[in-house]
């Protein structure tokens, strides 16, 4: 299908995407509270660029809360961004030294205990 539009061929290993999605999710779940400054972090980011599109206070302050909220969205869509590329290096590292078959069981392993992790570390949180 897609041969059909590009006259070039490439080929997608999807074993590696998939094991990059593994273990992204694994770091997503494991460092909630960098994810977190990293979401924050983007969303300043995301306002303060806005921020200097306008150039009158007033037409600034109208639209300022749809704005924010759009931005913040974006700022969690593209907070993962950081933990793909680790993902993928921590997949690449463990095929490397593991083997090829060894990528996506351990990011399997280190999904499911992570998201244990994020569970008992936010209800260890709201029983304080």
């Amino acid at each position: 299908m897609l041969t059909d539009i590009w006259p070039f061929h490439f080929e997608l290993d999807t074993i590696a995407i998939a094991g990059a999605s593994l273990w992204s999710l694994a770091l997503y779940l494991a460092f909630n509270p960098l994810s977190e400054w990293v979401i924050e972090q983007l969303n300043r980011w995301f306002n303060f660029a806005e921020r200097s599109l306008y150039t009158s206070q007033s037409e600034f302050e109208k639209t300022r809360k749809g704005r924010e909220s759009q931005n913040a969205f974006y700022a969690s869509v593209f907070s993962i961004v950081p933990f793909l590329i680790v993902g993928a290096l921590v997949h690449w590292g463990v095929e490397i030294s593991l083997g090829p078959s060894w990528g996506i069981s351990t990011g399997i392993l280190a999904a499911i205990g992570s998201g244990i992790y994020e569970l008992g570390r936010r209800d260890g949180s709201s029983s304080d």
